[in-house]
């Protein structure tokens, strides 16, 4: 990259229930929620609203009441800009691409400050409605959908098929969980915040077997802007930020589960958006401190961690077990609690990586802060890892 990027400023709303129900007298408005977000991530950037010229956006949810809530937004902010402004869709890895995209401003001259942000909207629709319209982004309509084939279910096969090829057992898998909620404790913005034992994620019910009700993610609302600016910006503000090094994205070719026999939890999409994340940075996993990724269930970070090079093969459920992952590890992992504890509003999930990523390369985490931490890595999901979407932030003075 001939320029560079820095995130410069955050804003999050804490993960949990904040739409509304359609008969409820008093409402709660999207834009309202934003419009708050974008004001206390600029004054945290220490720009000015006039220096954004740019702004992508995570498509809203179907259930949002707001329709072309871009646009919609940029007449609430009185912000005119020559750069882009528009909504981009990916499922899972929807605030991925918002965050890349924005980058990809700053790189082509279109702006010197951009934002990526928005807001996602479901606690307030039922559970069969939600589900039906997952089954229907997530699965064939031909075939997994009329089948009933949930997003979880996916999941559940790839933690039979890996305690079959590895025999990892299903307390390694639940340490997981016990590590995720632990970080989750120490983090404002988690939807989940108390303590739960390895006893606890092994005797919850099944949703899917293998797997618990603490091996699957919550349902919440969420929303969160984030403040992208040249390096040249960054450094004249006097203020630390963190710089993108390296970017990767694969994607491999097929929807969810490939019909052409494959390696199922290889996450080979994983793996070759990591190795191209870390040739452009110029660095190997080793060199990582932290690692933030979009892990809907436990048995995802377990396979994430081994794509993407912080664990070994058929190692990734012991190293959470024996606390390698963990604050004060070997490598922690999804130190804001992860998608199982911090929560997972689908389309905004990404951004709450990056938020933690630059509160810990800024030495801001709090009781959470990874000592030293300086170069740290998100990772971004479409489907069952089918493709992949990687950062390497550094943190600078």
């Amino acid at each position: 990259m001939s320029r560079r990027v820095a995130l410069i400023g955050t804003s999050a709303i804490p993960i949990g229930r904040h739409q509304t129900a359609d008969n409820e007298a008093l409402q709660v408005l999207e834009h309202e929620i934003m419009t708050r977000l974008v004001s206390e991530a600029v004054r945290d950037a220490g720009v000015n609203k006039e220096d954004i010229q740019s702004l992508v956006f995570t498509l809203p949810r179907p259930y949002t009441r707001q329709k072309y809530f871009h646009t919609f937004l940029m007449g609430q902010l009185r912000l005119a800009c020559r750069g882009s402004v528009m909504e981009v869709m990916g499922n899972g890895m929807t605030a991925a691409l918002a965050f890349d995209k924005a980058c990809d401003e700053i790189l082509l001259g279109r702006a010197e400050v951009a934002l990526a942000l928005g807001i996602n909207m479901e606690s307030a629709v039922s559970a069969a409605e939600h589900m039906m319209s997952s089954m229907r982004t997530t699965g064939d309509v031909d075939f997994h959908t009329s089948a009933g084939f949930t997003p979880i279910a996916w999941y559940a096969m790839d933690a039979t098929r890996y305690m079959h090829e590895h025999g990892a057992t299903r307390e390694q898998l639940g340490a997981v969980a016990v590590k995720n909620r632990y970080h989750a404790s120490l983090n404002p913005l988690a939807q989940y915040r108390k303590l739960i034992t390895l006893e606890e994620v092994v005797s919850q019910r099944p949703i899917v077997e293998p797997l618990g009700l603490y091996d699957v993610p919550p349902r919440g609302d969420g929303a969160a802007c984030l403040v992208l600016a040249s390096e040249e910006v960054a450094g004249s503000i006097g203020r630390p930020y963190a710089v993108v090094r390296g970017r990767g994205f694969c994607h491999d070719g097929s929807h969810q589960i490939s019909d052409v026999p494959n390696d199922m939890i290889a996450f080979t999409s994983a793996q070759q958006a990591a190795r191209a994340a870390y040739g452009q940075a110029g660095i190997t996993a080793a060199d990582l401190d932290l690692a933030e990724l979009y892990a809907p269930c436990t048995i995802v970070e377990v396979l994430v961690s081994e794509a993407i090079g912080i664990c070994a093969r058929g190692q990734g459920a012991r190293a959470a077990f024996e606390g390698e992952t963990r604050l004060g590890g070997r490598i922690p992992v999804s130190t804001s609690g992860g998608l199982t504890s911090r929560g997972h509003p689908a389309y905004v999930t990404s951004l709450y990586n990056y938020v933690e990523l630059a509160d810990q390369l800024r030495g801001r985490a709090g009781e959470r802060q990874v000592k030293g931490a300086r170069l740290g890595l998100a990772t971004g999901e479409l489907g069952n890892y089918n493709a992949a979407l990687i950062h390497v932030l550094e943190a600078m003075p």
